[in-house]
This record gives structure tokens, C-alpha cells and sequence, in this order.
């Protein structure tokens, strides 16, 4: 992807380009992104921006997060991340999604390059829309392929591992798919630790769908927050 011509950001764009950088810098520190691993992206409207090529967590500037127009063109100096077309194609199959954080992190890469889903050991697995936590199969960075497949892992979920590859996490917004992120990173390690000690006991189903229908009343009403 060719860069288009330089424009001036808005205010909202500005401040979403800000906040992008601090969530790259957040997970840098607690250590899902190592140097220039992973990429995050969110949505304003029809357009979205998407963290630049090659440019550590700790290096970016809000001026280097790139928007990418309506019709999927790069916007101002900075290339996009290579991984800009998985992105681009979770936005266009899910319209709820407000955000894409996509790492590397030890513990849920660890899982990944075993090509393991992650069962119902522990209730929070319900946090991602489903009683598992799916691993795509692999495909290429970059690739329509892997477009595919990691859409196949996320239906009715927000999570997934990637095969040989990361996690991949979608959120309403920013906020959210951070959370959730870290979130992932915590139960991955959990699993890790569990599996060295013996198979994991699973939930069933029933504990599961208990779990599902609490979380659907968890949380403070909007008018009380």
C-alpha cells in the first residue's frame, strides 16, 4: 500500500492517534508487545487508523499512526503495519468492532505455536463470547488467507490465537479490546501453569452457560456509572 497525500488530522483523529500510542506503549511495558511485534488499529466512522510499519511501541508519536480512508487508502507519510489488510477485513465483516489489538505475547504465542485452542478451565473464557478461546490455523502475515481463517476462529468470539503466529483480540473500542488483551495474556499463563501440573479440570457446558448469563448482567446500569 502507497501512502496518499498528506492531510490535517482533525481533533477527534488527533486524539484517537493519541490513544492508540498509549495503549501501544501500555502493552510494551507489560509486555505483550516486544519492539516492532503487533499492531493496534481503531475505527472513527468510516475511516480507521492502524499503528505504522516497522516502528518500535516505544518510538511512536501520534503522528506516525496511519488513517486509512473508507476505500482503504493510506493516508499522509507513514506506511501501515503489514498486518493493515487483517484489520482491514475485520472491519468490514463485523461492523460492531471499534478496535483490533493484535501482539505477540509469551504465554498466548507459547499456546499458538502449539496450535492449541484454550478449553473452559477457567470461567473467564466466557469474557470472549464463547466456552473456548479458538486457534486459527496458520496462514501468512498479511495474507487474505489469514484473514479468512482468523475470522473463522472469531465468530461469536472476540479472541483468538493465531497458529505459529500471536493473538489477535477485537473490541467496541480501545478501552475494550486493551482489556481484553491483557486479559488473554493472564489466562493464557494460567493454562500454561495449569497443563505442567496435569490435564486441567474443564467446566461444562451447564457451568458455562451459567457463567454466560451472569456476564450478561454484570457491570453497572449506564445511568448509574
Amino acid at each position: 500500500m502507497s501512502p496518499g497525500p498528506s492531510t490535517h488530522a482533525s481533533a477527534p483523529q488527533r486524539a484517537l492517534a493519541q490513544q492508540i500510542v498509549e495503549a501501544a506503549r501500555l502493552l510494551e511495558r507489560r509486555g505483550l508487545i516486544c519492539l516492532t511485534s503487533g499492531n493496534l488499529s481503531a475505527r472513527r466512522g468510516d475511516e480507521w487508523l492502524i499503528t505504522p510499519s516497522g516502528v518500535a511501541a516505544d518510538r511512536l508519536d501520534p503522528e506516525m499512526i496511519v488513517p486509512i480512508t473508507a476505500s482503504g487508502q493510506a493516508v499522509g507519510a507513514w506506511q501501515p503495519s503489514s498486518e493493515w489488510p487483517l484489520h482491514r477485513d475485520l472491519y468490514a465483516a463485523r461492523a460492531e468492532i471499534g478496535a483490533v489489538v493484535h501482539t505477540h505475547p509469551p504465554c498466548a504465542t507459547a499456546l499458538a505455536c502449539l496450535r492449541r485452542d484454550i478449553p473452559p478451565f477457567h470461567y473467564m473464557i466466557a469474557r470472549f463470547g464463547g466456552d473456548s478461546v479458538r486457534c486459527a490455523d496458520y496462514a501468512c502475515f498479511g495474507s487474505a488467507a489469514l484473514s479468512a481463517k482468523v475470522l473463522s476462529a472469531l465468530a461469536g468470539r472476540s479472541a483468538c490465537l493465531m497458529a505459529n503466529h500471536g493473538m489477535l483480540v477485537v473490541g467496541r473500542d480501545l478501552d475494550d479490546a486493551l482489556a481484553q488483551s491483557l486479559e488473554l495474556e493472564v489466562l493464557c499463563e494460567q493454562y500454561w501453569r495449569a497443563c505442567t501440573l496435569g490435564a486441567p479440570v474443564l467446566l461444562s457446558a451447564d457451568d458455562m452457560a451459567e457463567v454466560h448469563a451472569r456476564f450478561a448482567r454484570y457491570g453497572q446500569p449506564l445511568a448509574e456509572r
